[in-house]
């Protein structure tokens, strides 16, 4: 009697294998940051791929209400975008030093150089990127956005991502955030870490 083999092991684990490309995919000691815009799935995104990787999943409005005693939309209201910007700032230089994490941010910070710079020596980032009707459907499932309570929603987020996505574009990675599950998202961003994990360990023989 014989035993034919094909490909793998005819019983290897598949959580073996899942465990593989997790590992491939780890930021070593830095975080994962996810930038984007407001909709672009940062938060859902981020806890599923820190399940997957085993990290610890951190996002940084909650640590910046937590650390206000207020709400983002108080903070807006109460003293202005100027200060809630500021507060960020120190919040996200503070949780960079506590990695490795997977963090996602709020739609501006990454917009300050300051925090750029913070990201790029203490993390990977990671942008999200989404069109703008796929946006527009996720943030309308949510009244807490500040900036969309300035006049019409559509012409803010448009506004924004003029603004905004020449500067995202400069993260280290970029990961198309489309409609369908999200669970596809966290498969194109554990497969793009891989990738650069691998072309960074390249560059370093």
């Amino acid at each position: 009697m014989t035993t034919e083999t094909r490909g793998s092991a005819p019983f290897s684990d598949p959580s073996s294998a899942a465990a593989e490309v997790a590992e491939a995919a780890r930021p070593g000691d830095r975080s994962i940051v996810l930038v984007g815009l407001m909709g672009a799935g940062k938060t859902t995104v981020g806890r599923r791929l820190a399940q997957r990787l085993a990290l610890p999943f951190v996002d940084a409005d909650t640590e910046i209400e937590r650390a206000a005693g207020e709400t983002i939309p108080e903070i807006f209201e109460r003293h202005g975008e100027a200060v809630f910007r500021d507060g960020e700032r120190r919040v996200i230089a503070r949780l960079l030093e506590q990695g490795p994490q997977v963090l996602a941010t709020g739609g501006g910070a990454f917009m300050d150089a300051t925090t750029r710079a913070n990201i790029a020596a203490r993390g990977i980032s990671i942008w999200l990127k989404a069109d703008l009707d796929v946006l527009m459907r996720r943030v309308g499932r949510r009244s807490n956005r500040p900036l969309l309570k300035q006049g019409d929603p559509q012409a803010m987020m448009e506004k924004l991502m003029a603004q905004r996505y020449p500067v995202y574009a400069e993260a280290d990675i970029t990961v198309e955030s489309r409609e369908g599950p999200l669970e596809t998202v966290v498969d194109d961003v554990i497969a793009e870490l891989e990738n650069y994990n691998g072309r960074a360990k390249e560059a370093v023989k």
